[in-house]
């Protein structure tokens, strides 16, 4: 019988990797986010020019607020569960091996729920593209990515969160 080993970097199964609803979204827009877990597959591996993440929605939760991207290519692939996808056009369900893609600068905002009494997993990649700004339709928030990687949140007048 053939014993099976845990994987060495770079390959790793992604039950190791801590799950965490952790968001830098500023108060008082933190709490529409705390129901979304994220796995960085993407940071566990080392990678600096892409993110992955595996995000868990629990029922009733969103995977943020509508928000489009300047400069960041974004790509969902669902792995369990029925999702609402909101976007610019109105909304649709997604189901497990469904795809949404949005490119940067298309100016569709987007966002994920879960209207099921199960949870959701999706697939969650996008670039990290230097001077990407997020806008948010329908909240009083705007991001920018900075140089340091990291975004910094303000009103969309510019006021610090």
């Amino acid at each position: 019988m053939t014993e099976i080993s845990q994987p060495k970097l770079p390959a790793f199964d992604p039950s190791v990797v801590a799950e965490s609803n952790f968001t830098i979204v500023p108060e008082p827009y933190r709490a529409a986010t705390q129901m979304r877990y994220n796995k960085r597959l993407g940071d566990h591996a080392g990678l600096k020019n892409f993110g992955v993440n595996l995000t868990r929605i629990l029922p009733g939760g969103q995977s943020s607020y509508r928000h489009a991207h300047s400069h960041q290519d974004e790509f969902v692939y669902v792995l369990d569960g029925e999702v609402v996808l909101q976007t610019n056009g109105g909304e649709q369900i997604l189901r497990p091996g469904m795809c949404a893609g949005f490119p940067a600068g298309s100016g569709d905002a987007h966002r994920f729920l879960n209207r099921t009494q199960s949870d959701v997993r999706l697939l969650v990649i996008g670039d990290r593209a230097a001077g990407d700004e997020i806008t948010y339709p329908e909240v009083d928030m705007h991001a920018v990515f900075g140089p340091d990687g990291k975004y910094r949140y303000t009103t969309k007048s510019g006021e610090p969160l």
